[in-house]
């Protein structure tokens, strides 16, 4: 007799169902992750595993500074008979840098130091110790980027010269005792560069205020409304002092050697010593080209620290001044003619005498403390 199935079938059926919508249940969620390998290789004993450490973020990459470098200049360095320096100096600060020059021109020294002051110029060469001084009054970030060195490539003998020097014409009347003095100076027309200049103007009225003891001599005396000169001048560049002497409108005139250097001779005398008779050279640049020949003699002569060339480092990285300053102290620089000129050549012009400054030098800004004060 055969058995009913059919329950037992039902039955069996059912049971599939629910195993597979069980099965589906469990499927809807996430594997567990297998145990980490234990420091042996083993698997775990089914402890949690602890997640790897997540990677740390990508530092973004540092957008480089596409901004061109700006160079101020003095009114000294303005002119057309620099203008291939300043190109050259340019030249190797995008050497340099890898970016771009732009070159700022000026007709004062109070542009040139407000500029570097304000962050409007990033480097400002061939400054003197004041205007260095009263950028970084202005602004403590301005700073020092190098000088140029003695005749031995050291900051030992880093010096130029100021002068006061009146018309060779006239300069029986300053002599006393055989010897030149400023004694005669008193109720001339002087001219000076600027009230910003540390050779054109304050290292020469300190030596006046020195000499004339008797008057108890303020500086505010030496300027335009004070009351020891007939009239005061400011030229507003070295060479512009000159000028103003050798075409007669300032009986007296405070200017450097280094600046008149491109324009003029040795006549007589000794460099850089009272006494020495200069002329203006043949064929020399304007404004000097139509006064060839005329002589000055040199009445009183200071030795002044060589002036600082400056950075702002606001648009400036510590890396790019770093390289700056590598590239102009080396080798390269130190006998590049158009920066340090061989004066023995003729028509050699540049930026240096080599004969008197080989080449650039770091140096503190504390070497300027004696101006400070």
């Amino acid at each position: 007799m055969r058995k009913n199935t059919a329950p037992t079938v039902i039955a069996a059926l059912l049971l599939a169902v629910v195993m597979i919508t069980g099965m589906a249940g469990c499927g809807a969620s996430a594997p567990s992750a297998p145990s980490a390998p234990s420091a042996s290789g083993a698997q775990g004993s089914g402890a949690p595993a602890s997640a790897p450490p997540a990677a740390p973020p990508a530092a973004p990459a540092e957008t480089p500074n596409t901004r061109p470098v700006t160079v101020v200049w003095y009114p000294n360095e303005s002119s057309n008979t620099h203008a291939e320096v300043r190109a050259e100096v340019g030249r190797l600060i995008e050497q340099a840098t890898g970016r771009t020059v732009e070159q700022k021109t000026t007709t004062d020294y109070t542009i040139a130091i407000e500029s570097i002051a304000s962050g409007s110029a990033d480097i400002a060469m061939a400054m003197g110790a004041v205007g260095y001084i009263e950028a970084k009054n202005k602004n403590p970030l301005v700073d020092v980027l190098f000088v140029n060195a003695d005749s031995e490539g050291k900051l030992d003998g880093a010096k130029y010269f100021s002068w006061i020097c009146v018309n060779r014409a006239d300069a029986d009347e300053y002599l006393s005792g055989g010897a030149y003095t400023i004694d005669n100076i008193k109720g001339q027309k002087i001219s000076f560069v600027s009230n910003s200049s540390t050779s054109g103007f304050r290292v020469p009225t300190s030596s006046i205020i020195a000499h004339f003891t008797d008057d108890n001599l303020t500086e505010d005396d030496l300027l335009p409304d004070g009351n020891f000169f007939e009239e005061v001048y400011f030229g507003g560049s070295h060479q512009g002092s000159a000028i103003n002497l050798v075409t007669g409108g300032a009986d007296a005139a405070a200017f450097c050697d280094i600046e008149l250097a491109p324009y003029i001779e040795l006549i007589s005398g000794e460099e850089n010593t009272v006494g020495a008779v200069y002329a203006v050279k043949t064929g020399a640049d304007a404004p000097f080209d139509a006064h060839a020949g005329k002589e000055f003699v040199v009445i009183a002569c200071t030795p002044v620290f060589n002036g600082p060339n400056a950075y702002n480092p606001q648009n400036l990285s510590a890396a790019e001044i770093k390289a700056i300053q590598d590239l102009f102290t080396s080798a390269e620089v130190t006998g590049n003619e158009l920066l340090f000129y061989d004066a023995a050549v003729e028509g050699a012009v540049g930026l240096y005498n080599k004969a008197s400054s080989l080449g650039y030098i770091l140096t503190a800004d504390s070497w300027y403390d004696p101006y400070r004060n």
